[in-house]
């Protein structure tokens, strides 16, 4: 039997490494503290699915079983793309749903994104959790709950089909990275008209070809070649989950997802006037000027999927989006993170376009980094941003915004650094108008921290 590790229990899932700190031993204690959880609720009926990695099998049925012991009923949707174990939340009955899924993470990792009675659950409900399992008497219900399989692709396809109209024909190439996206995307956008060039979308927990993750450029060079090499107009790529989108134009750029936020924005506060757009502390300055400028009322929070999808519901916001790529429509959807729908909106919006590349190409850009990582120890984290908060001073700044960190705002660009809620890395970002305001705004980040820390291995 594996030790409960309180490590696997993170700020917005459950994750672990398979053998090491996750097995199915565990995955039953995780079904058995959540079942208890949902009952607690008035929900006796749970919906659960998983990616394509080779340790699904064996943690899905240990997670049927241990929610089945309590008395729940299991709703089994099989092998799902995460955002459509969300679907099945809002369209089968059941609020509450698990996922098990490593999203982006190495082969060897897995886990479980949950819902519970309709809110995604994150920090202290995730704590109570571990508790839950760490105190488990193994007593079972009176009457074990059932279990049904049931094939949720249909609905789901038909869903966005009969939402998101493409203006015209386009040719698109498709990157899943190997990850469960690949069992849908392109049966999706087919249906939708498109015609699709597929990359790895044979679903392979292995992941043989690259890795499933599209926030980072050395994952899109397949897709960028492909572009290149084909009469493809546009490529998406997909995480190893389906609930983040990536994007490429024709001559290889890559639209970050904060950029993409944009033309979303614009394309929902035509039906919503005067809509709340929410965004995270990673995202571009320019898109508080472009959603203001196209009548909506731009609010930064906190970065985090959980958190974001929270604030989402507490606002009531048309839209939300996170520079790691979760986007999350109110606006004709259910408010949850989907990239396969994202992709699918994206497209409704560049058909409208002779060239889509010249669309996402012109939209706002200043030089900037990408997410940069200082990694410390355990729990470091977390203390040095403390004391950068009580002790850094920055002159020359318009404005310094605490809400996740310190986001540091000049008249040329912002500096981040806020605590990574998963791992013990301080993430840094960096954006302005010149490659010199951006090398001086880093200079100003490294005077801080190493003040704090004289031996911080900086990223830069």
């Amino acid at each position: 039997m594996l030790a409960l590790s309180p490590s696997i229990f993170k700020a917005y899932d459950i994750r672990g490494v398979i053998d090491t700190t996750l097995n199915a031993g565990i995955a039953r204690l995780i079904g058995r503290a959540f079942g208890r959880a949902a009952l607690a609720k008035g929900e006796t009926e749970v919906v659960i699915g998983r990616d394509g990695r080779l340790s699904g099998p064996a943690l899905i049925t240990a997670l049927a079983d241990g929610l089945q012991s309590v008395g729940v009923h299991v709703v089994d949707l099989g092998v799902v793309a995460t955002p459509m174990v969300y679907f099945g939340t809002h369209v089968l009955g059941p609020k509450s749903g698990i996922m098990v899924t490593g999203s982006h993470n190495p082969p060897n990792y897995n886990g479980f994104k949950m819902v519970l009675a309709g809110e995604a659950i994150h920090g202290e409900a995730i704590q109570s959790l571990y508790r839950a399992c760490a105190a488990d008497d193994q007593a079972v219900a009176a009457t074990p709950g059932s279990y049904r399989q049931h094939d949720i692709a249909p609905a789901y396809l038909e869903r966005v089909v009969g939402d998101v109209k493409l203006a015209r024909p386009i040719k698109i190439a498709v990157d899943c990275g190997n990850g469960v996206a690949g069992a849908f995307a392109p049966a999706l956008f087919r249906a939708m008209g498109a015609e699709v060039i597929e990359l790895f979308c044979e679903v392979d927990g292995n992941f043989p070809n690259h890795h499933p993750d599209p926030a980072h450029p050395e994952n899109l060079q397949d897709l960028i070649r492909c572009l290149r090499e084909t009469d493809a107009e546009i490529g998406l790529a997909f995480d190893g989950d389906g609930d983040r989108l990536g994007i490429v134009t024709k001559d290889g750029q890559i639209i970050y997802p904060d950029r993409q936020m944009m033309l979303f924005a614009k394309d929902v506060l035509s039906r919503h006037e005067n809509g709340l757009i929410l965004y995270d502390v990673k995202c571009t300055r320019h898109l508080a000027p472009w959603i203001a400028k196209h009548g909506g009322q731009p609010l930064m929070w906190k970065t985090g999927h959980s958190l974001v999808k929270a604030k989402l519901k507490e606002t009531g916001a048309p839209l939300g989006g996170e520079m790691s790529g979760h986007i999350f429509f109110k606006d004709r959807w259910y408010g949850f993170d989907d990239g396969l729908y994202s992709g699918a909106r994206m497209l409704e919006i560049l058909t409208r376009e002779a060239d889509p590349s010249a669309l996402l190409n012109a939209l706002p850009m200043s030089d900037s980094t990408p997410e940069l990582h200082l990694h410390l120890d355990e729990g470091e984290n977390h203390a040095l941003i403390a004391r950068l908060h009580a002790e850094a001073d920055f002159p020359g700044s318009d404005q310094v915004i605490t809400i996740d960190g310190l986001r540091v705002e000049y008249p040329d660009g912002f500096g981040l650094a806020r605590s990574s809620n998963t791992t013990p890395v301080v993430v840094l970002r960096f954006e302005a108008e010149t490659a010199e305001a951006l090398d001086r705004i880093q200079g100003e980040f490294k005077r801080v921290i190493t003040a704090i820390k004289p031996d911080a291995a900086l990223p830069f």
